[in-house]
């Protein structure tokens, strides 16, 4: 962990009791005035630090920015997923760098981060408009031990897992379309890019690419969506706190994947089924060179979906567009 990164995990630990720039010196092993010219440098990013001889340093306020020392800081320390975190201020798409990591060798857990793309995708090529510091873009690199035909399970942990920290962050309740897709009143809020590399029996790495929507104004959005899609703010009629809900997605989405690693993808599945508003529905999927249509029953081991056909027979679906038949 940097020395920005220590510090303002002090800050976040201490809370409105502050610290003393004579302990920060000697938890960091650095003199009173180098910790003063970090303070001054986290200033110049928009932190708002306080400083009094009988309080020390407090941290009153932090900026709406993806800054990685911070969210470093707010993370336990312990965790895979997160444990080397990178920010860019704009990137084709955090998949593309994500990828040149996982092909020079990066350990598993790195998360990339933009504030903005130029080159956003989605499932099946589609584009993803991607705002400058209106919502959360990134990119988790995996290793998992999995085989390739399970590589679902982490689109499933995934959604899972953003579900979860929504609700904690702001109350809110989405609900899960399968594959990818997290939606309120059947608006669009996020989507998940799972791509993979794989041997015939093993993984060698996974990519879990999220985009969630959450200051993004409703006429930000393309025209062709807008009908469509929504975002956090539209949802709760307020700003959120992107850094802050940014660290309760890398926690969830760790905690998920330490599950699946254990081999709890069975209970991670009923608790996605939980918040799906696919299972049990009559459904069309269109798989590009065909569509077939049926009842929307399970998951499988693997994370593929179970379709129950008007014929009777179980088809397992591991990809396509899903549409809800309305009755």
């Amino acid at each position: 962990m940097t020395v920005d990164a220590q510090i303002l995990s002090a800050f976040r630990r201490a809370g409105p009791d502050g610290v003393s720039g004579a302990d920060l010196a000697t938890r960091l092993g650095i003199s009173r005035a180098a910790v003063w010219a970090r303070i001054e440098d986290l200033r110049k990013l928009g932190y708002d630090i306080s400083a009094s001889p009988h309080q020390g340093y407090r941290l009153l306020a932090s900026p709406d920015l993806l800054h990685a020392d911070d969210l470093l800081a707010r993370m336990s320390g312990d965790q895979i997923i997160g444990r080397d975190i990178r920010v860019f201020e704009e990137t084709t798409s955090t998949n593309d760098v994500a990828e040149k990591l996982a092909r020079d060798g990066v350990k598993e857990g790195v998360v990339v981060f933009a504030e903005s793309q130029t080159k956003g995708r989605g499932r099946m090529g589609r584009r993803w408009v991607s705002p400058s510091k209106r919502g959360l873009w990134f990119s988790i690199l995996l290793r998992p031990p999995l085989r390739p035909q399970a590589c679902t399970q982490m689109t499933v942990a995934a959604a899972t897992a953003l579900v979860r920290a929504i609700e904690r962050q702001t109350g809110l309740k989405p609900s899960i379309k399968w594959p990818n897709d997290i939606l309120f009143n059947g608006r669009k809020a996020a989507g998940i890019l799972t791509e993979l590399a794989a041997d015939s029996d093993s993984i060698r790495h996974l990519i879990v690419g999220i985009g969630l929507d959450v200051n993004v104004a409703q006429d930000e959005f393309p025209p062709d969506v807008r009908s469509v899609a929504t975002s956090l703010r539209a949802e709760l009629g307020r700003p959120i706190d992107r850094p802050a809900l940014a660290a309760v997605l890398l926690e969830e989405l760790d905690r998920d994947y330490a599950r699946i690693c254990r081999g709890g993808f069975p209970a991670l599945a009923d608790e996605w089924e939980q918040r799906c508003l696919t299972v049990g529905q009559r459904v069309t999927v269109d798989l590009g060179v065909r569509q077939i249509e049926g009842r929307a029953e399970s998951l499988d081991d693997d994370g593929a979906l179970l379709l129950r056909t008007e014929h009777g027979r179980l088809e397992r679906i591991l990809g396509g567009d899903v549409t809800i038949v309305k009755r």
